[in-house]
């Protein structure tokens, strides 16, 4: 995992003096590295050997958490609906059931800020009282999202972006044979969140070559000052609920502060993105709005970004879009 040297301090004293805690928090935006260190944690727990830094990664316990068939790990989420109180309850009578060949059994529980308030006062007396060899992993794009009593029984993991020198020499060692010039561009524009350099990588035209094409259209109309087109485009990310998740809005705005910043860059005659579709538009941002306007539209984007970790709806999170970019003309 690269990046967060004082979170590995962190674990690797706490594995050397008292061993890992049995309920951990994994805190960080979507690309952040919550899986990767999920994965992690999952395998030190059920690691066999006696090293002194788990997991060793040559024990039967990590080949099997890592090639993902331990069957003391168990996945909470099912990857659709959000965690409810009927699961939580599952989890409750599986958690007494002792662990098949590990020390440890591990619970799962992905996209944690989604679980209503009922499902996680069900797990109050579990992670308070529950059996010493059950451990538990919350990973959660937006900690505060959760419960104060839920998070006051666990010990909270924040992840944060890497820096650009670490995103460039993690992906250059990665991908060696990849072209250099694309992959210290995914390295830029991914904004310290390794996963979505990856996700840029390894499938190129994915799903986030939408996230682009819309964050182009709409700053385009920002800067023509048709709000008609950015009403539209606005409108268009509420109807479409099931491509337009919080996950994929997050990205999108993520996108629109790139731009916003390299508009910022060209303004002062600088250069930094080598897209030339997205260079023509950071040059037509900085000839159509003032610095003041550009970053008083990254704040937009970025309060965007923080409430995209809550339980809030996309359509909410259109129309502040749509009322606040229509605010920032004339500034």
């Amino acid at each position: 995992m690269a990046g967060n040297a004082p979170l590995k301090r962190q674990l690797d004293q706490q594995t050397a003096q008292r061993g890992l805690a049995h309920a951990y928090i994994l805190s960080g935006p979507p690309g952040s590295g919550k899986h990767v260190l999920a994965g992690l944690l999952s395998a030190a727990l059920v690691c066999s050997a006696r090293a002194e830094l788990a997991p060793c990664g040559h024990c039967s316990g990590c080949k099997k958490a890592f090639g993902g068939i331990h069957p003391d790990i168990v996945r909470v989420w099912d990857g659709e609906r959000d965690i409810n109180v009927s699961q939580v309850r599952a989890l409750r009578a599986d958690a007494y059931i002792r662990p098949n060949e590990a020390a440890r059994k591990v619970y799962l529980l992905e996209q944690a800020q989604d679980m209503n308030a009922s499902a996680q006062n069900a797990l109050l007396k579990l992670l308070e009282e529950g059996p010493a060899y059950a451990a538990f992993l919350f990973l959660t794009d937006n900690a505060a999202a959760l419960l104060p009593t839920v998070r006051s029984r666990c010990e909270t993991l924040s992840l944060s972006p890497v820096t650009l020198e670490e995103a460039q020499a993690y992906l250059l060692s990665r991908y060696p044979a990849q072209d250099r010039r694309q992959v210290l561009e995914a390295a830029r524009r991914c904004e310290g969140l390794l996963g979505r350099a990856v996700a840029e990588l390894e499938q190129p035209g994915s799903s986030e070559e939408l996230e682009r094409r819309t964050a182009l259209t709409l700053m385009d109309a920002l800067a023509r000052g048709d709000e008609l087109s950015l009403a539209q485009g606005c409108i268009a990310l509420e109807s479409d609920k099931k491509t337009w998740d919080r996950e994929r809005l997050s990205a999108l705005v993520e996108e629109c502060i790139l731009l916003c910043r390299d508009a910022l860059v060209a303004g002062v005659g600088a250069e930094c993105e080598a897209d030339p579709q997205r260079r023509a538009e950071a040059v037509r941002l900085a000839q159509s709005l003032s610095p003041l306007a550009l970053m008083e539209a990254i704040a937009l984007f970025e309060h965007l970004r923080t409430a995209c970790g809550f339980y809030v709806g996309g359509g909410h999170l259109a129309g502040w879009l749509c009322a606040g970019l229509a605010s920032l003309r004339g500034k």
